[in-house]
């Protein structure tokens, strides 16, 4: 159950981080890049431990989780919440 005080997006990323850790580890295709998969899910599990995180740190841990998953279609679901979680505490910035 989350502390009442918790920011719902925080939540939110939890547990889209959590699905997509599952995912992978039941995923039984290794890949090259795997490795960085599950150091990204950890840091962004800690990050949404720690309360508010940072949108940049977050984009960044998306990108790399999302570069070294590639085209693995069996964790496009997964991937898709970890980003729309990311998402909610705002978009890209402005060019």
């Amino acid at each position: 159950m989350a502390d009442s005080d918790e920011d719902p997006r925080v939540a939110v990323l939890r547990v889209a981080v959590v699905r997509l850790h599952r995912a992978l580890a039941a995923h039984p295709v290794e890949f090259p890049d795997r490795g960085i998969a599950e150091e990204e899910l950890a840091a962004l599990a800690a990050m949404a431990s720690g309360g508010i995180p940072e949108t940049p740190r977050l984009r960044r841990s998306l990108l790399l989780i999302a570069g070294s998953i590639g085209s693995v279609s069996a964790l496009s679901g997964p991937l898709a919440e970890v980003r729309s979680a990311v998402e909610l505490f705002g978009g890209p910035p402005a060019r």
